[in-house]
């Protein structure tokens, strides 16, 4: 209530005139009368005489109104920020994969657009990213995963993002143009921590077909699964994008896995009943997500 005394004060203290004040805000006379002389108890001094037909500020009411400056222009300040939500911090949880392979043009992007707004990026595997999200503790999640829906959750598909069986080219395997479950019989595979969901889908879809497999390696790190496989010590299952710069220089060879499992899609993911900042729809849209927050 206050702010709106010391707007009706500079006001006057502006025109040097109740009536003039009074009409440029919009209030009655007394209206303007009675919230100078609310000042006046708050503060506990005589802000303005009057000389004449003009009021004029005493001295203390001339240190008040350097402070009501103030006060009016962080308050302007305060409402283009928080109208803006130019300033922040967005949260978005994903995996590995998306964050070195999918998401970095698109931050170059929304920091020329949000150059305030820091951007947390917070790795995990898609359960855990699923439930921070669903808990509030990330504003948003981008995962990698079949088809997926929640009652709490949007959840919106970005792109298929196809998953390829990679190998060394001395490999027996480099020669064929695709994959098959019954192909990866007695084969060592090198496979990603446990909890990411393309890992457990290679593993259940091999356990269906009763295929035979050694674990010869488990990395949380995609560059030693890579690596691994370049030097010859068993086959993985990783999204085409993170080995594209190694199939480009011929040091794994690239090879479809065919299942009808195997359909994986980048999504993004953020709670239906979540209050919407700026900063964020302008992030969902910069992925090309048209937002109705009536949804």
């Amino acid at each position: 209530m206050e702010l709106t005394y010391l707007k009706t004060f500079r006001e006057v203290a502006k025109w040097g005139n109740y009536t003039r004040a009074a009409e440029a805000l919009g209030y009655a006379q007394s209206s303007v009368t009675t919230q100078i002389q609310k000042l006046e108890e708050s503060y506990g001094v005589v802000l303005m005489e009057r000389f004449g037909r003009q009021m004029r500020l005493t001295l203390a009411g001339q240190i008040l109104l350097q402070y009501a400056n103030k006060i009016h222009r962080l308050h302007e300040e305060s409402r283009e920020a928080v109208s803006c939500q130019s300033k922040g911090t967005l949260s978005i949880g994903t995996v590995e994969t998306l964050a070195a392979f999918y998401l970095p043009p698109h931050l170059g992007a929304y920091r020329s657009n949000y150059p305030d707004v820091n951007v947390m990026i917070q790795p995990g595997n898609e359960p855990e990213i699923i439930e921070a999200v669903k808990e509030g503790k990330l504003d948003m999640g981008i995962i990698l995963d079949p088809p997926f829906a929640d009652a709490e959750l949007h959840t919106v598909v970005l792109r298929e993002e196809p998953l390829i069986i990679i190998v060394s080219p001395e490999h027996p395997l480099a020669a064929r143009s695709e994959v098959r479950a019954m192909d990866l019989d007695h084969e060592s595979l090198i496979l990603t921590e446990d909890g990411c969901t393309y890992r457990a889908m290679l593993l259940r879809v091999l356990n269906t077909h009763q295929i035979g497999y050694r674990i010869a390696y488990e990395f949380g790190n995609l560059e030693a699964i890579k690596q691994c496989v370049i030097n010859g010590l068993g086959v993985a299952l990783l999204p085409r994008i993170a080995v594209a710069e190694e199939v480009r220089k011929g040091q794994v060879a690239p090879l479809p896995f065919v299942d009808p499992a195997c359909r994986f899609f980048t999504q993004l993911i953020y709670p239906k009943k979540k209050w919407q900042s700026n900063a964020f729809r302008g992030f969902i849209e910069l992925l090309g997500v048209v937002n109705d927050q009536n949804d």
